[in-house]
């Protein structure tokens, strides 16, 4: 058992000693302070939970470092996302913290100081509480104080669904040159970077399919190869209209070839098509609007030596993918085929991004069990109106000399 002594300081000091034998102290201002942490620490070491407090002394710092390095599963996208959480707001605020001595209270007032877009923040906390959830793994603390933090919420935007008349009148409107990535897009449902890195050799032509097995995106202004979202390889139909046209853009490539190439060769990046096709068009439609000043000229904000309009309204290649969600669920398919085609990890991601669509269908199939029940049951009464009249006497067939005998 431990024990409590009262110093000339007037402060208590609770004494016990760690399951390995080693002696250890706290100081309290209070007397029932130092028993009530006295007797958590006693009941902890009964139970198994104990964790010695010098064990967390170690910075959160290099922690957080040595944390990141073993993280051997992110795409290259991740890490850097990771990377800059930790560099950019992690370390500032509490590098030079040990571990054991940050508190939920702080966590929160950290995180309610983050002047950020909510998605931002609560990206930056998950990384946070990540590093400290190793930390309680590891046994250098006893729980996360990162959990269970008032977070701010994210506003979801409403997602736009195109029709199949809108995609055709996008792929015209882009030309030639970009037509059938716009149809691709739409049609596939993958992601930009899994379409940038699509090269010859994954389209299945033949069983139309198209396997999708890596990604690149641009990481700190360097295109850079790696799994995708998923760290799995999947296959996406390809639908019939499609194929004359895929046949046409890859014939005579090589089969590391990409399929899709930028203007001056290479990845295609996403900003190269939004500027070069798909804004102008999207504007056209009345799917992309212009900011403009109280003179009616356009809006534009400085990056770098490029001016970048701004928009009231924007319009991102994404929106295909969410189009080939929509398109797909409209034409019959359950979750689990959206699921696979679009490379989520579970059902339930794709029931919360679309499932008010799968709603949507619920006169749709509601009218295709009637029609299935009405089909079966003409079928079936056929069937049995066969079977009557099959059973019925054929006079045809009649004995010989009840023919001869003839009617009566």
């Amino acid at each position: 058992m431990g024990t409590i002594d009262k110093r000339a300081n007037g402060r208590y000091y609770a004494r016990w000693r760690t399951p390995d034998g080693k002696s250890r102290s706290k100081a309290f201002a209070r007397k029932r302070d130092a028993e009530a942490y006295l007797s958590g620490v006693e009941g902890a070491k009964t139970t198994g939970g104990y964790v010695d407090p010098a064990r967390g002394r170690v910075k959160l710092g290099p922690w957080a470092d040595d944390w990141l390095a073993g993280k051997t599963n992110l795409t290259a996208k991740t890490r850097d996302r990771y990377e800059n959480a930790i560099r950019v707001h992690i370390k500032p605020r509490w590098g030079d913290f040990a571990i054991g001595k940050i508190t939920h209270s702080d966590v929160q007032l950290w995180i309610a100081g983050i002047d950020l877009a909510p998605a931002s923040v609560r990206k930056i906390h998950r990384v946070f509480s990540q590093i400290l959830a190793t930390a309680v793994r590891d046994g250098r603390i006893s729980r996360n104080v990162a959990e269970d933090i008032s977070l701010p919420r994210v506003h979801a935007t409403e997602k736009r669904f195109l029709t199949h008349t809108q995609v055709e009148d996008i792929a015209r409107l882009v030309g030639p040159d970009w037509d059938l990535l716009v149809r691709f897009l739409a049609y596939t449902g993958l992601r930009w970077g899994e379409v940038a890195a699509l090269r010859v050799m994954r389209m299945d032509l033949a069983r139309r399919r198209v396997v999708v097995a890596e990604s690149v995106s641009p990481i700190k202004g360097v295109m850079t190869w790696g799994a995708t979202k998923g760290h799995e390889r999947r296959e996406v139909a390809i639908p019939h209209f499609l194929i004359p046209e895929i046949e046409a853009a890859i014939d005579g490539r090589a089969p590391d070839d990409l399929v899709f190439i930028g203007p001056r060769g290479g990845v295609l990046r996403a900003q190269t098509f939004q500027r070069a096709a798909l804004v102008p068009a999207a504007e056209e439609m009345g799917l992309c609007v212009r900011k403009v000043d109280a003179e009616g000229r356009p809006v534009s904000v400085k990056r770098g030596r490029v001016a970048v309009p701004v928009f009231t309204k924007h319009f991102h290649p994404h929106e295909f993918r969410h189009t080939a969600a929509s398109l797909a669920i409209a034409a019959g398919a359950d979750v689990k085929v959206v699921q696979r085609m679009l490379g989520h990890k579970s059902a339930t991601m794709t029931l919360d991004l679309y499932g008010h669509l799968f709603a949507d269908r619920l006169d749709t199939v509601a009218d295709a069990m009637d029609a299935a029940r009405q089909v079966e049951l003409d079928t079936t009464r056929r069937g049995r109106s066969a079977e009557r009249i099959a059973s019925l006497p054929n006079p045809d067939q009649a004995p010989a000399e009840d023919r001869l005998r003839g009617p009566r």
